[in-house]
């Protein structure tokens, strides 16, 4: 079946009663028809049997053999939320001593987990420019277990070579952990490109209607079953069977919004390209990209986030931002609803001046979400409010 079917179809368990739409299995536990029967499935569990819906629902369990056919992965861990993926694909594999290599331009809570929380347990982790195939290279060790980074960094939109990335880590053994937020599922080509595990925030594109939290890790059966589930379940990062259920409904209808969004944001680029307030207009998809044919090679298009750096800084982007009549101001992405955020006040705000310069984020640059209102309206709410910037 080809994408969108599967995104339909895929992974359905129907109950005996012939249900249209997926159910939604809001049990915690399950009863065994006998003693015996516990015993056994405590000891293995086989395919739709359960024990707790920490360790599993069936409701989940559609929605991950869903996402994982279109990721074109083995296997999935539903995850309570984004960051939930984002710890247990690392903190599962590692231990004290082991070394990471990861791309600095990262989420903040993406980077606390690497700055932070992984040193504090002992793990070494080493940061380069994840743009620069030559740091990648001088950074890995024999000893390195781990890389990480975003596909699609936030919020500069810089791309990483999966493929040249993958490529060197795999030299040294090293496991390939790609959060491929921006690029999204429907654009994604990460597996097939070299990664070993792909994570996602859910509860951006996939559900992608502002309702609920959720995360997914993909991989290998081996590594989902035998790495990242028995740390999940007993730490406790499940999703809910509900959740799950709003993320099979969003799957449903992925590739329409991203492919209508992804549309919007360029013909909004396009429409700002060269506007006397901005600094400068990033998006992958514009031919001036540094890294225009990278896009083209990784995911095939520009994708629904567009940044926009305001030549008068904070001051500016807080008028901007303050004009929008429609673009909605929020720090989430992925929405059906276009969204803007103000990354130095808001998702990056903990980081110094330094460290944000570094990372390209002025005072000046916003985040623009495209969501699938009319493309006409969103350039003119756009430009109307750059007016007043």
């Amino acid at each position: 079946m080809k994408k969108r079917t599967q995104l339909v179809h895929g992974g359905t368990k129907r109950s005996q009663w012939g249900e249209l739409s997926e159910a939604i299995f809001l049990t915690q536990g399950f009863a065994y028809d006998s003693a015996e029967q516990a015993e056994a499935r405590f000891i293995q569990s086989g395919p739709d049997e359960y024990i707790y819906a920490r360790y599993g629902n069936p409701t989940v369990r559609m929605f991950e053999e869903r996402i994982a056919l279109l990721e074109g992965a083995e296997d999935g861990f539903a995850t309570a939320s984004g960051m939930a993926a984002v710890n247990g694909a690392l903190v599962s594999m590692l231990k004290a001593g082991d070394h990471v290599v990861s791309a600095r331009a990262l989420f903040g809570s993406c980077l606390y987990i690497l700055e932070t929380i992984l040193p504090r347990f002992g793990v070494e982790v080493t940061f380069v420019d994840g743009a620069d195939l030559d740091q990648w290279t001088a950074a890995l060790r024999p000893d390195t277990k781990a890389v990480f980074f975003e596909s699609m960094s936030n919020p500069t939109l810089e791309l990483v070579d999966i493929a040249g990335v993958s490529a060197l880590a795999h030299t040294v053994g090293a496991t390939v952990v790609v959060d491929n937020v921006f690029s999204t599922p429907v654009y994604s080509k990460a597996i097939e490109q070299g990664a070993d595990v792909v994570v996602y925030s859910a509860t951006k594109h996939i559900d992608g209607q502002g309702r609920t939290l959720g995360g997914v890790i993909l991989g290998t059966q081996e590594f989902i079953r035998k790495t990242v589930e028995p740390y999940m379940k007993h730490t406790g990062g499940s999703m809910s069977p509900f959740t799950a259920w709003v993320m099979l409904k969003g799957l449903e209808t992925i590739d329409l919004r991203v492919r209508a969004q992804t549309s919007t944001a360029l013909a909004i680029a396009e429409a700002v390209s060269g506007h006397d307030k901005l600094h400068q207009v990033i998006y992958p998809g514009l031919p001036e990209h540094p890294q225009h044919g990278l896009m083209l090679r990784q995911i095939g298009k520009g994708g629904t986030m567009v940044s926009l750096d305001l030549s008068g800084g904070k001051e500016a982007a807080f008028r901007f931002l303050n004009a929008l009549e429609i673009v909605l101001i929020s720090n989430n992405l992925g929405d059906t609803k276009s969204i803007v955020t103000h990354p130095a006040t808001t998702t990056h705000q903990r980081l110094s001046p330094e460290q944000r310069a570094s990372l390209g984020i002025s005072d000046g640059l916003v985040r623009l979400s495209v969501g699938i209102e009319d493309p006409d309206d969103l350039v003119a709410d756009i430009l109307q409010a750059l007016a007043q910037a």
